[in-house]
C-alpha cells in the first residue's frame, strides 16, 4: 500500500497523469459497455467523465495539471474525425445517388434542433446571449464554440450545451427509434449523427458499421451547414 501511495502521489504531479488517467477510465467504462451489450444508459463517454470528475475531486488535482497530459487524446480528435471520411469514401457511390435528399434532411434536421432549442430558451425567458449559445448545439464542439463566438453567444456555454445534447442523444436514441418502429441503419445513423454530433456518431459506430457511416456524414453536412447558414439567420435577424 506504501508503495502504491508513493506512485500515485508521484504520478498525479506529473503530466502522465490526466494520460494515464483518461485511459484507464474508459478502458474500464468500455469494458463495462461491451458486458452490458452495448445498453445505451452504459455510454463510455459519460461514465469516463463521471468516473474522472469524481477522481479529480476526491484528489484535489487541478484541471489544468490533468489537462497538460489529457491535451494528447484531446490532438487526437482531429484526426478521429478526419477518419470518418473512409467509410463515406467506400460507400461514395450510393451517397452521390441520394445526394439531395440527404442534404435536405441535414438543412430540415439542424434547422429543427436548433429553432427548437432556441425557441424553447425564448420561452423560458433566457437572455440573448444563452440563446446564441443554443443555436450550435447539435454540431460538434470546436466547431460550435468558434460559431458562439462569431454570433456573440459564450463559446463555453456552447461546448456544455453541446456535450450534454450529445450525450442525451446517444443515450435515449435508440429507445426513440425502437418506439418509432425504426430499423434502417442508414436512417438511425443518420439522425444520431444529426442531432447528436460526435456522441451520436460514436454510439453509431459501435453497434453498426453502416449506421456509423451515416452518422459521420451527417456530423460533418452539420458542421458545414451550421458554419453558413447560423451566422448568415443570425446577422438577418438581428
Amino acid at each position: 500500500m506504501a508503495d502504491f501511495v508513493a506512485f500515485f502521489t508521484y504520478l498525479s504531479s506529473t503530466p502522465l497523469f490526466g494520460l494515464a488517467a483518461t485511459l484507464s477510465a474508459y478502458i474500464l467504462a468500455v469494458t463495462l459497455y461491451a458486458r452490458l451489450n452495448y445498453n445505451p444508459w452504459a455510454n463510455p463517454v459519460l461514465w469516463s467523465v463521471v468516473t474522472l470528475v469524481t477522481l479529480l475531486l476526491l484528489t484535489g488535482t487541478p484541471y489544468p495539471r490533468y489537462f497538460s497530459g489529457a491535451q494528447f487524446i484531446h490532438f487526437l480528435l482531429g484526426p478521429a474525425v478526419v477518419a470518418l471520411a473512409w467509410p463515406l469514401w467506400v460507400r461514395r457511390q450510393v451517397l452521390a445517388r441520394h445526394a439531395r435528399p440527404l442534404l435536405l434532411a441535414a438543412v430540415i434536421g439542424g434547422a429543427v434542433g436548433s429553432g427548437s432549442a432556441i425557441a424553447l430558451g425564448w420561452l423560458l425567458g433566457l437572455p440573448p446571449s444563452v440563446l446564441l449559445s443554443l443555436a450550435p448545439k447539435a454540431i460538434t464542439a470546436p466547431v460550435a464554440m468558434g460559431i458562439a463566438q462569431s454570433i456573440h453567444g459564450i463559446p463555453e456555454l456552447a461546448a456544455i450545451f453541446v456535450l450534454t445534447t450529445g450525450l442525451i442523444g446517444a443515450i435515449l436514441g435508440s429507445y426513440v427509434f425502437r418506439l418509432m418502429g425504426e430499423q434502417y441503419w442508414p436512417v438511425q445513423g443518420f439522425a444520431l449523427g444529426t442531432q447528436a454530433h460526435g456522441f451520436g456518431t460514436a454510439r453509431a459506430l459501435q453497434v453498426n458499421a453502416e449506421g456509423g457511416a451515416y452518422a459521420g456524414l451527417a456530423l460533418g453536412l452539420q458542421a458545414l451547414l451550421g458554419s453558413l447558414l447560423i451566422p448568415l439567420l443570425t446577422t438577418l435577424f438581428r
